[in-house]
């Protein structure tokens, strides 16, 4: 429960937007106001899946391009998995001139060389256009270097957004996505995409995790489950979106100006968006937060007496000494309390096994996803049906976590993940539907416990250090999601190399949870002590 205290009196938010109601006029009109940067967060958190695809191309054979190839490309050209080599030529004879009619067998060697230029092929791909053939390393870098800008882009607009308020950090963030994406799309060079990727990303990507958070202030404690399933929705509808338009323009520059122009428009939420109650609050702001709430209850046309808010008017008035002492001395405690933390021994291995939980899913989950375009098929089509199943998945999570608990929807999730992802590598290469099948039901079972993963880390830590402990958690889990864009290069090496790589991952990860206490129906633990008793106690049901 959010209060605030004077004296005897207190104001209790939770109780206040309850009455309010979770569907009125003014939730939904803020709700659609956020789930569209939420949309747009969407399609930006995997641009870069279609920005450099990898294309078909050869080695350029100079004197022989002006001929038909039918008559030379099989022998200027090594075979490699049935195909022709996308690095590799044979050499040719020296001293041996070449007719501009023909080339011949007779012209080359049986000597292999690599290529040292391309010819490529009329799909679009920035790997056409800086010319990046045979650097697959270049070419993920690209998606590892826009992640790897969430260790910017986090700790930044959290910043912003407690000191300065959610709105404010939600329109910056935003107009960062859309400048920079614009920017992005006129690159000249490889070295400007790369700079523009991250500062995009490490600029502009807190605008999620910013909307989020005020769509959850935005309603009672009953209107939370609901909403977090929404914005799960219409993230995937931004990918499937993203996936759709990559499909339909075939022009990663187009893609860039399409999706991004939209984001400067979030500038206007400064004057059209209404600020966090809870933060205000937070923040002393007491006269604001009852204008708010006066015309939420307005728009919501629901009964409420003044006399509910005057706490509210009471707390503006308290002398600016006493708040003064208010906020320094639970500094001084939380500080202590945090150094406390440190000491515990299981605290410390709790936040070392979460922080691999986190880990494992973002890798898996991003992997999957970005990996998903290499599978036999439409790659848009793939894409999209692998986003897609995010969206049942998100409701089952919300039933079998409280119905079977939470270590045991863990261990079941990532081990049946790991089956299904290991299983890859033994069908038989024809049963192209039957791989899909098992490769959207990975997706599905790694997005179960990404969502679990969620919930459950911000149930095993205290209070007091909760919010602090679950960055901790949620920073190194970026680890994973930095890595992921890196894993198609496995496939070089061994086409299911990648997926047998998140299956055994995702084997460690669930015998880790077994180390770990379950939660379900018990209380947050407020002090370092109950934190510690989750893991000598077993819940009533027997659960895991």
């Amino acid at each position: 429960m959010a209060k605030d205290n004077i004296g005897g009196d207190s104001i209790d938010l939770d109780a206040i937007l309850e009455q309010l109601g979770p569907f009125g006029k003014y939730n939904i009109v803020n709700y659609a106001l956020l789930l569209f940067p939420i949309f747009l967060a969407g399609m930006y958190g995997s641009v870069f899946v279609f920005e450099a695809p990898d294309i078909n191309y050869r080695c350029e054979i100079t004197p022989c391009e002006g001929i038909n190839h039918s008559e030379w490309l099989e022998n200027a050209i090594p075979r490699e998995k049935n195909e022709l080599s996308k690095c590799k030529m044979y050499a040719r004879k020296t001293n041996h001139s070449i007719s501009n009619d023909t080339c011949s067998e007779s012209d080359f060697t049986t000597s292999i060389e690599e290529c040292s230029k391309y010819v490529y092929s009329e799909e679009d791909s920035a790997v056409k256009d800086f010319n990046l053939g045979c650097q697959n390393w270049k070419r993920t870098l690209i998606g590892t270097m826009h992640n790897s800008g969430l260790f910017l882009s986090l700790p930044l607009t959290g910043i912003i957004s407690d000191r300065y308020g959610r709105k404010v950090a939600l329109a910056i963030a935003s107009l960062m996505n859309g400048v920079f994406g614009l920017i992005r799309s006129f690159s000249t060079n490889y070295t400007m995409m790369l700079a523009f990727e991250f500062l995009e990303a490490g600029l502009g990507a807190g605008a999620y995790s910013t909307a989020f958070v005020l769509a959850m202030e935005l309603v009672g404690p009953k209107g939370r489950v609901f909403g977090n399933t929404l914005i799960n929705a219409v993230y995937v509808l931004g990918l499937m979106s993203l996936a759709g338009l990559s499909w339909w323009l075939q022009n990663w520059r187009y893609l860039l100006r399409i999706i991004y122009a939209p984001a400067i428009i979030v500038i206007s939420y400064l004057w059209i968006l209404n600020e966090s109650v809870r933060w205000l609050l937070s923040k002393k702001r007491h006269n604001e937060a009852v204008k708010i709430l006066k015309k939420a209850i307005k728009m919501n046309k629901v009964d409420f007496s003044d006399d509910s808010l005057s706490p509210l008017y009471e707390l503006s008035k308290v002398d600016e000494t006493n708040k003064k002492e208010t906020q320094e001395e639970p500094a001084v405690k939380n500080e202590s309390t945090f150094m406390r933390v440190l000491k515990s021994s299981i605290i410390r291995n709790r936040v070392l096994v979460c922080s691999f939980l986190w880990i494992t899913c973002t890798f898996v989950y991003y992997g999957l996803s970005i990996n998903s375009v290499s599978l036999a098929g439409n790659k848009y089509v793939n894409f999209m049906l692998v986003a897609f199943v995010e969206i049942p998945a998100n409701f089952v999570c919300l039933f079998v976590l409280d119905k079977f608990g939470r270590k045991r929807t863990l261990i079941i999730t990532y081990v049946l993940s790991a089956c299904l992802c290991i299983s890859l590598s033994l069908l038989p290469k024809d049963q192209k539907w039957l791989s899909l099948m098992f490769y959207l039901s990975g997706k599905f079972s790694i997005t179960v416990s990404y969502s679990s993963v969620y919930i459950y880390v911000s149930e095993v830590f205290p209070t007091s250090v909760r919010q602090s402990l679950l960055a901790v958690c949620s920073a190194l889990g970026r680890v994973g999601s930095t890595l992921a864009p890196l894993t198609p290069l496995l496939a070089l090496y061994y086409d299911n190399l990648p997926a047998i790589f998140f299956g055994s991952l995702s084997l460690v990860a669930s015998a880790l949870v077994f180390t770990l206490p379950e939660t379900i129906n018990v209380p947050l633990p407020d002090t370092i002590e109950e934190a510690e008793r989750l893991s000598q106690r077993r819940s009533d049901k027997g659960c895991i």
